[in-house]
């Protein structure tokens, strides 16, 4: 880089990287100015929320600090000022907090499961009209490349006393486990086909990275006589369409939420631990 430049920090850093990085470049010698601006928009919305959440700035010297909220006010946004090490524990607590709250939903799920209750019906009783629980998720795999990689990378910053942290991803990396062994509670699966609908991390997308759909077909490959995956929008040689999925098999999970299963209609056992196929449908 030529001296003079701002290096604008983006994606996480393990924290105390921002001040060490500033440190070394001025021990080289070049005059680069070097901020974090932990980057927290979500996956497919880049270009609306770049123009309207709020960018935290911190610069590693005030110079820096001033050269990187100048950057970001042109797109119009808030600036929220804050320290190199606030900066790297805001981003690692933003993606901690929303994996531990997946997980609180995940376990409720899995006690509503073995109780025989229906999680959907009670998270839209105590949601509805009521402010204080608004922001109770659904229940459904909690993966992708950032909220368990921070979550843990949090635990190791704080020399792993992060108690809650490592429960809760036992929670959300177990949950394909967990549906499976409900699912052998009520079937026989040594002789099923299964079908996982949607192998992304999330829905609609082809991204695939950290998703808990490969682990779920891994333990449903354990127990099942065979199992078929498919994917609208990930392209794969060992995955089959759709139709053919429906046809073949004898019990259906939810891998993803895609748009394109939200109406199927289904006359076989369906395990939609999202609860995102339309009542009438499953």
């Amino acid at each position: 880089m030529r001296p003079g430049q701002l290096l604008v920090l983006r994606s996480t850093v393990f924290p105390g990287v921002t001040d060490r990085l500033a440190r070394r470049v001025r021990e080289r010698g070049p005059a680069i100015d070097v901020a974090y601006c932990p980057e927290r928009i979500a996956q497919g919305h880049a270009l609306d929320e770049l123009y309207r959440l709020p960018q935290i700035v911190a610069g590693a010297t005030p110079p820096a600090a001033e050269r990187a909220g100048a950057l970001f006010a042109a797109f119009g946004v808030k600036i929220l000022p804050v320290t190199p090490i606030e900066a790297e524990l805001a981003k690692l607590f933003s993606n901690a907090y929303r994996y531990l709250t997946f997980a609180i939903s995940n376990q409720f799920y899995l006690i509503a499961q073995r109780h025989g209750a229906d999680f959907e019906r009670v998270h839209q009783a105590v949601t509805a009209d009521y402010p204080r629980l608004a922001g109770f998720a659904k229940a459904g795999f909690a993966a992708g490349p950032c909220l368990v990689k921070d979550t843990m990378q949090l635990a190791a910053f704080n020399h792993n006393a992060f108690a809650i942290g490592h429960a809760a991803m036992m929670v959300n990396e177990g949950l394909p486990s967990s549906l499976v062994e409900a699912a052998k509670r009520h079937h026989d699966l040594t002789d099923k086909t299964a079908a996982i609908l949607g192998m992304a991390f999330k829905g609609n997308s082809d991204d695939e990275r950290s998703s808990l759909a490969y682990k779920l077909r891994k333990v449903l490959t354990l127990e099942c006589r065979r199992v078929l995956c498919t994917d609208p929008y990930i392209a794969d040689p060992d995955f089959v369409p759709l139709e053919t999925a429906l046809r073949e098999a004898d019990m259906v999970f939810v891998g993803a939420c895609h748009d394109e299963y939200r109406d199927l209609v289904i006359d076989k056992p369906v395990i939609d631990v999202f609860g995102f196929l339309r009542r009438g449908a499953r």
